[in-house]
């Protein structure tokens, strides 16, 4: 592999990076404030034709028709956004049906899509049916087939139903698309960035910088800060952090202003290769360059430190976006819940079983019931041990590891409870657990310590039925039990097989 030629030295580099766009970001929104501003003076002394006494009044008129314009201007995007909520409503009503949905389309989809004819309807329709992109697909190509002729495509329209397709995984689909669009003359910079973003979602990163490489010879059309966050999202998810730290270089170079969606992309990328000290020095910078983390923000940090396993830091991000993930953010708390799992912490049961609650019975996963099953085992809670057991058997969730099989017996002889282990042994093997032999070996000793010799010997028969010969420690314990007790006469026949497997005798025997 080629050295980290392109990757930014050290942590330090890369940080002065960030620092320097944090101070860039900070200057540009003061230049932009006085230029606005300007620009506004400008304008009001041009109506005014010069009369300085006048300038206050018409600044006032100004301000009143502005928050007007803006007012009407939210009007008109709440009654498009009503509107095509009547029209995605039926559409999902009849998911499945196509001939209902191109029925629908006609009836109700031609005035609509004609009245805005800038795309805006069809763009604001795909993006309320997020949920079923196939659905979505469906209705672009209804609109695609039926109406071009009297309403062309706009880039915007394509531009979405290639982000659609990319999300379905056809990525033949959006470089059709793509191919389409363009040759209506209808290349942007959106339509690049769909396609990269269709590549990005397959994880496509030789293609994705393809399309970044045309971007930026087509002489229309020049790649935005959107453009570079898209790059350093594909090569984040694929840990390729030498390429995603020699983009943030090339933003650097080109004196572009980064947004909070590149410190979040940045941030997901040392998430997913693991590099806690960058995650929380670019969660820093961003912080300190003036940017405003948002929501997504706060939950990749939370997802960061439930992996790297910093419970304070955690808990106090949790806090922040607490009501958004209790109500959607499951994943994130399942990831909570296995740090607190790993964790030292004295209260972690109970932080847990609170977390546990907020998840629903129907959304089970066989992975975290084990984890469920190790926490009460080394906590020595039997009965909640054994609560999960009895969920892990219902599901016909089987365990592999050897580990976990040790964890479970190990809590049942902390707490003597060799009669439920017996009936744990005997479940296990019918549904097919890992089967070893510490699984009989604690049983052995268990009954031994009561001077229950009989089922001791037993279970020597158990591990003849599942293919487990005698082990050097399955004799010792044998011998152990047979002196401890005094039975003489089996003592001697221990001591005989011990030789007869090559064991030898022991000096104390």
């Amino acid at each position: 592999m080629m050295k980290r030629v392109w990757r930014i030295s050290d942590a330090s580099h890369t940080e002065a990076i960030l620092q320097r766009f944090s101070e860039n970001y900070r200057k540009h929104s003061w230049c932009y404030t006085i230029a606005r501003a300007s620009a506004n003076t400008l304008w009001v002394r041009g109506l005014a034709g010069g009369a300085a006494s006048s300038q206050p009044a018409w600044s006032q008129v100004f301000a009143l028709f502005a928050d007007r314009w803006s007012h009407a201007d939210s009007l008109v995007k709440q009654d498009l956004r009503e509107r095509v909520s009547h029209l995605r409503d039926e559409l999902l009503a009849c998911s499945g049906d196509a001939e209902k949905i191109e029925r629908i389309l006609a009836d109700r989809g031609v005035l609509l899509f004609r009245r805005y004819a800038d795309g805006s309807a069809v763009v604001e329709l795909l993006k309320q049916l997020k949920s079923s992109p196939q659905l979505a697909l469906q209705a672009f190509d209804w609109r695609r087939r039926q109406l071009d002729y009297w309403t062309p495509m706009t880039a915007e329209e394509y531009s979405k139903a290639i982000v659609v397709a990319g999300r379905l995984k056809n990525v033949d689909l959006a470089a059709e698309l793509f191919k389409e669009a363009s040759n209506k003359q209808l290349k942007s910079t959106s339509l690049y960035n769909a396609l990269m973003t269709a590549y990005m979602f397959n994880g496509l990163a030789v293609k994705c910088q393809s399309v970044f490489r045309d971007l930026k010879r087509e002489a229309t059309c020049t790649p935005t800060i959107v453009t570079y966050n898209i790059l350093i999202s594909v090569f984040g998810r694929l840990m390729l952090i030498d390429h995603m730290e020699a983009t943030l270089r090339e933003i650097n170079d080109l004196n572009i202003c980064p947004n909070v969606s590149t410190y979040n992309n940045l941030i997901a990328g040392y998430i997913t290769a693991w590099m806690w000290d960058d995650v929380e020095n670019t969660y820093r910078i961003m912080k300190a360059g003036g940017l405003i983390p948002d929501l997504a923000t706060h939950l990749l940090m939370l997802r960061g430190y439930a992996h790297s396993g910093k419970l304070d830091k955690m808990e106090e991000i949790y806090e922040l976006v607490k009501g958004h993930v209790d109500q959607y953010g499951i994943p994130l708390i399942r990831s909570m819940i296995c740090a607190y799992s790993k964790s030292s912490d004295v209260n972690k049961v109970q932080k847990i079983e609170e977390l546990m609650r907020l998840i629903p019975k129907d959304d089970y996963r066989p992975w975290l019931n084990v984890i469920l099953i190790c926490l009460y085992a080394k906590e020595d809670l039997l009965d909640e041990m054994e609560n999960s057991i009895n969920e892990a058997f219902k599901r016909n969730t089987s365990v592999t590891t050897v580990g976990v099989m040790r964890c479970i017996i190990s809590s049942y002889f902390r707490n003597n409870a060799v009669d439920e282990l017996a009936n744990f042994v005997s479940r296990a093997e019918c549904a097919g657990w890992k089967i070893c032999r510490s699984l009989y070996h604690c049983k052995m000793v268990m009954y031994a310590s009561q001077r229950r010799l009989i089922e001791m010997e037993q279970v020597l028969g158990e591990m003849d039925n599942v293919n487990l010969d005698c082990s050097k420690k399955t004799f010792w314990i044998l011998l152990k039990a047979y002196t401890t007790w005094g039975e003489k006469d089996k003592l001697h026949q221990v001591l005989g097989m011990m030789c007869k497997h090559g064991y030898g005798i022991p000096t104390n025997g």
